[in-house]
């Protein structure tokens, strides 16, 4: 799985982390002289099938892309990236934090409902 393990033994905490595997995403997709950029989605702002393309030339340029083989590798590695977990007693920050949202019939597209949640150890995101 390429993950590196490191034990702090003062501290008692036990370190995860797949940068390796993330260092090796970019590549496995042709990405790695890709330059990050942060772009800001409106609350309101929601993508419907009616925003794809519509010309070949688009549709064929598009179809080469593995949109959802990059954003799975991503996922993949956002539940595993540099979680401590602790070996002392339990105390308040070592317990597991859940957050869930849903938004009713948000997919335009199929009139189905969103959900999204995200756990926390050791406020760490662990899914």
């Amino acid at each position: 799985m390429g993950m590196e393990t490191t034990r702090d033994r003062s501290v008692g905490k036990l370190f995860l982390s797949q940068q390796a595997y993330v260092e090796k995403v970019p590549k496995r997709f042709n990405m790695n002289n890709a330059k990050p950029v942060t772009i800001l989605f409106a609350a309101h702002f929601k993508l419907s099938i009616d925003m794809s393309p519509k010309i070949d030339e688009k549709m064929e340029y598009m179809s080469g892309a593995p949109y959802l083989s990059i954003v799975g590798n991503i996922m993949y590695a956002m539940g595993t990236v540099d979680t401590g977990l602790t070996f002392n007693k339990a105390k308040m920050s070592d317990l597991v934090v859940g957050y869930v949202d849903s938004d009713f019939t948000a997919d335009l597209d199929k009139r189905r409902s969103l959900t999204g949640y995200l756990f926390t150890l050791s406020k760490s995101v662990i899914s």
